[in-house]
């Protein structure tokens, strides 16, 4: 009896496990790619093979429909473009306007289907998505990130009544020279933000105090060079930092020059005794 709850409590800590697994890997799994459907405010250009009388440029209107010559008011919200066109020839066909009617629908405008990038990008905006975009396509048509921003962007997709956060590590996504399969494919809706650099302050006998931008792994030692290392008064020896903990609080540390630094640090460069 005790080795058959032994075993069966072992199973509900593998299917736990397990949950928690694929709940943390569900952003970073292969998405298929999304299906492309039109809505209200996209521009449509449709024509018939052969027939350039039922040539037609129409804007979806606010309900989802367009009008169309001879099939009327055409419910097209949430198609793609294809079944768009199915539905217009059958139109033609049942009409007995055409036999075997060719169709063709563009998308001249995007408007529907959109996503929006922001912060610290060159070309902050909404961006149509015309065809699969992934989160480094969108960034490059927004012009790139910023020298003052981040090296992590947030993907923010809204799942039903929730929305989910996702930082995305943008210099991994090509790590040794490839392109990793890690770069999420974009979805109607989603926004892309991209926040300020962490900052880390120098001040004291430095040559050049101020603020500057943390780089990723920075030493204290490197953090010292970009501040132009100390000033003809100042040493290397006795430097410290100020550090702000998650509860708001300071402490003052004691730093060694391969020590690490974190964001917003203050560190101080003293004067030398001799």
């Amino acid at each position: 009896m005790f080795a058959f709850l032994r075993l069966a409590h072992g199973l509900r800590a593998v299917l736990v496990l397990a949950c928690w697994l694929f709940a943390g890997a569900a952003w970073s799994a292969p998405e298929a790619a999304p299906r492309f459907v039109v809505g209200p405010g996209d521009i449509l250009h449709v024509s018939v093979f052969q027939n350039a009388d039922l040539t037609l440029e129409t804007r979806i209107d606010s309900e989802g429909r367009i009008t169309y010559p001879f099939a009327g008011a055409l419910d097209v919200d949430g198609r793609t473009p294809a079944e768009i066109e199915a539905m217009i020839a059958k139109a033609l066909e049942t009409r007995d306007i055409l036999k075997r009617a060719q169709v063709s629908v563009n998308v001249i405008q995007f408007r529907s289907q959109q996503v929006s990038v922001l912060g610290q990008v060159n070309r902050p905006g909404r961006y149509p998505l015309d065809t699969v975009h992934t989160l480094s396509d969108l960034l490059a048509l927004a012009g790139g990130i910023t020298p003052g921003g981040a090296d992590t962007a947030v993907l923010s997709r809204r799942e039903g009544d929730t929305v989910r956060n996702l930082d995305v590590d943008v210099p991994r996504l090509y790590e040794n020279g490839r392109r990793t399969g890690a770069d999420p494919i974009m979805r109607a809706g989603d926004v892309i933000y991209v926040h300020r650099a962490p900052m880390f302050y120098i001040y004291g006998e430095v040559q050049r105090p101020g603020a500057f931008r943390l780089e990723r792994d920075m030493t204290v030692m490197q953090a010292l060079s970009t501040g132009g290392g100390p000033n003809p008064r100042g040493t290397q020896r006795g430097i410290r930092i100020t550090r702000r903990g998650a509860d708001g609080s300071t402490t003052t540390i004691d730093a060694a020059l391969e020590d690490r630094v974190a964001p917003d640090d203050v560190i101080y460069i003293r004067e030398s005794l001799f």
